[in-house]
């Protein structure tokens, strides 16, 4: 399997490495619902600790989905799929689970990026790929706190943003979500979409046109379990939460009985 997959030109290491950021996602959100859902509490994940391993999961698949986005073969497809999958996540958690929906989360994100890279990608083939990646961290930076109403990042506030910029619908999903917006799972184009651009223009300064092959060391696969979920992410993504629910529900049941 490994020698076909590196014949077919696969990054086997992405692969695994997407599969390990993946099992640190269902990880974050087992414990999610056991706090939000279940109502137990657990002090260090609702701090910074919980915060932090938050941001490190969202920033690796996003970071990581920009760098590979170069790899695909139909981009406007895989795309679609993926927004789509956004769109599905939405309506079953508005009709089964309104009070903890996802609206605008990551795969209607991650869908949406894919896209604009691809519409684009005749413009960003133009930028020389250093200063790309420059411009998109510092963007992403300067940006990170739109959704708050500010300019900066974290707790860096630079600049507070016109309130009338947060109005509806459409500017939430830009990244200026009005005060009664709501939802469990929110990235928004606006910071989002510059760390992705940070993993595109990441993927081309490491391709170092004098090499033939710059990116042979991801070949090389060293945990088929890993790379076998990476290679599933998307359809692992939709059933694991429900999965996860149901299991906590039975482990519920059986420690309360």
């Amino acid at each position: 399997m490994e020698d076909r997959n590196r014949r077919r030109g696969r990054y086997l290491a992405l692969d695994e490495l997407r599969g390990l950021v993946f099992i640190s996602m269902v990880l974050y959100h087992g414990m999610w619902d056991l706090v939000y859902m279940f109502g137990y509490e657990i002090a260090w994940y609702e701090g910074t600790a919980g915060y932090v391993w938050q941001q490190s999961i969202c920033w690796c698949f996003i970071l990581l989905s920009g760098f590979c986005w170069a790899f695909g073969r139909n981009k406007y497809r895989h795309a679609g799929l993926v927004f789509g999958a956004g769109v599905l996540v939405t309506l079953v958690t508005c009709l089964f689970l309104p009070e903890d929906r996802v609206v605008f989360g990551v795969l209607t994100f991650l869908g949406t990026a894919a896209f604009l890279t691809t519409l684009l990608q005749p413009l960003l083939s133009r930028c020389r790929p250093a200063p790309g990646l420059i411009a998109s961290i510092i963007l992403f930076v300067f940006t990170r706190n739109v959704n708050v109403g500010f300019l900066g990042f974290e707790e860096w506030r630079l600049l507070k943003l016109p309130e009338g910029l947060y109005d509806n619908f459409v500017t939430a999903f830009l990244g200026f979500p009005p005060g009664d917006f709501y939802s469990t799972d929110y990235f928004s184009l606006i910071p989002w979409l510059f760390l992705f651009l940070s993993g595109y223009f990441l993927y081309r300064c490491v391709m170092c046109p004098q090499k033939e092959e710059p990116l042979h060391f991801l070949k090389r696969g060293r945990a088929p379990a890993l790379r076998w979920i990476g290679q599933r992410s998307l359809l692992l993504y939709l059933l694991h939460q429900p999965a996860l629910y149901v299991l906590l529900h039975l482990w519920a049941w059986y420690f309360d009985k």
